[in-house]
């Protein structure tokens, strides 16, 4: 098939380059010169595992291309993505700017039938927005509007992509139905479903679907904090939840709250549509409320360590993406911790695989990016860990106590279990665990602690 993606931001560009992996000629299209020449050239702009291997194979044999010019993207193209960014605004709708703009453009270029596919996360009624848009300029038998929501997480958004859950197809149209069911028969062979309905339908089943997780997530991080008064171990409380086969596994760990491009600005739009009925979607906002509370977790437990006195201290934190195999800092924890910190006078040293220069961009010299993550423990108070990537996982902690100037570990993610901490001679706080070596406060570095706490006699 010939087909065009408007917008190469991540949902655009992994869609593009899978379609083109099942035998597909894809012509992305993006007003960012500086973007379309680097993909050219076969490098991704964005991190996401497997994908820029992809991209070359693609490239070299000719079924993927890069345009800046609109008119030459949609040339002959049978189905056109819209991948556009869709921002929340201060109410926390969905700003429609750009898909509707596109849209107004395309009413001007398009000469035979095409199928238009929403591909951005939109509000409900998008479509039908869309298609009085087209309608303008165009006769109606010259298109459809389709809405086909992605599903991708990203660290795996090209597994996700090539074989998926499920495909969501939202279309009245017959003729529509069929070219949607023909592109994506290749990425179901294994029986997974392509599920067709009715346009609004679909634009609700991707609200829902990152709301319900998003409620998950939070309802795990008020049973933390509730642990952690009452004296249980999330992490059993998570065992023994998830092995209920009606509530399973996933998106059951509590941490530092969810982040990304997803949950935050999906939750906030599901809650705007609600109120735009006239209906209290209790639920929906209060997951936001606890989101946004379980940001500060981490920096209260760290002013009530150092009794609410951090100037002049240096911390050291690994991970800066909102999750582990990305580089997305999008309401990314970490962020909000900086800031957090170096306004009540502290010094930062981080360190993360692939974050750290979208990092430096929002906060430049303020913090110091660390070649490596030992090299952001040198003359560090404490470390801080809020993503947790796999080479976090298994450290050297004797390297750790011997480096930092106070053995303290604050853990957002529960990276490392009790067990093993309890052999360590770390203060060691989790999320919804008991506080391990609690004995060991903090004191100024003096030669006198470190012999005391350490054993290291020069």
């Amino acid at each position: 098939m010939q087909l065009a993606i408007i917008g190469t931001g991540y949902v655009g560009l992994v869609s593009g380059t899978c379609f083109a992996e099942t035998g597909n000629n894809v012509m992305c299209i993006d007003i960012n010169e500086e973007k379309i020449n680097q993909l050219r050239a076969g490098k991704t702009p964005i991190y996401e595992p497997g994908l820029e291997n992809l991209l070359e194979r693609n490239i070299k044999e000719k079924r993927i291309s890069f345009t800046t010019s609109l008119a030459e993207g949609i040339k002959d193209a049978q189905i056109i993505f819209l991948a556009l960014p869709t921002p929340p605004g201060k109410d926390g709708e969905a700003d429609l700017q750009y898909v509707l703009d596109v849209a107004a453009q395309l009413s001007n270029m398009i000469t035979e039938y095409t199928v238009i596919v929403n591909k951005s996360t939109v509000p409900v009624g998008t479509a039908e927005k869309v298609s009085s848009v087209l309608a303008l300029n165009l006769d109606r038998d010259l298109f459809d509007v389709v809405s086909n929501p992605e599903f991708l997480r990203e660290g795996v958004a090209v597994e996700d992509f090539l074989k998926p859950d499920r495909v969501v197809v939202g279309t009245s149209s017959e003729r529509a139905k069929k070219l949607m069911d023909e592109l994506y028969q290749p990425f179901v062979r294994q029986g997974n479903p392509i599920y067709f309905m009715d346009e609004r339908s679909s634009e609700m089943t991707k609200y829902a679907a990152n709301a319900y997780l998003a409620m998950r997530i939070s309802f795990m991080n008020e049973m933390a904090l509730l642990c952690e008064k009452a004296g249980a171990n999330v992490d059993w409380v998570r065992v023994g939840m998830g092995s209920d086969s009606r509530i399973g596994k996933r998106f059951l760990f509590p941490g530092v709250g969810y982040g990304g491009s997803c949950f935050p600005k999906d939750v906030q739009a599901l809650a705007k549509t609600a109120r735009d009925h006239e209906f209290n979607f209790r639920l929906v906002e209060t997951t936001v409320q606890v989101n946004d509370r379980q940001k500060t977790v981490l920096g209260r437990k760290i002013k009530e360590y150092y009794g609410n006195e951090l100037t002049g201290k240096t911390f050291a934190i690994w991970g800066l993406a909102f999750k582990p195999e990305t580089d997305d800092i999008r309401e990314a924890p970490a962020c909000e911790l900086i800031k957090e910190l170096t306004a009540a006078g502290a010094t930062v040293r981080a360190f993360d695989p692939e974050a750290m220069e979208n990092v430096r961009r929002i906060f430049g010299d303020a913090v110091y990016f660390a070649q490596d993550m030992h090299d952001a423990l040198t003359n560090a108070d404490a470390l801080i860990i809020v993503t947790e990537w796999s080479e976090f996982r298994n450290p050297d902690f004797k390297r750790i106590e011997e480096t930092l100037r106070h053995p303290a570990i604050f853990d957002g993610r529960n990276v490392y279990t009790l067990e093993k901490m309890e052999t360590l001679p770390f203060y060691y706080e989790s999320i919804g665990r008991k506080t391990v070596h609690s004995q060991i406060r903090y004191e100024a570095a003096t030669p006198e602690r470190l012999v005391r706490e350490r054993g290291n006699i020069d």
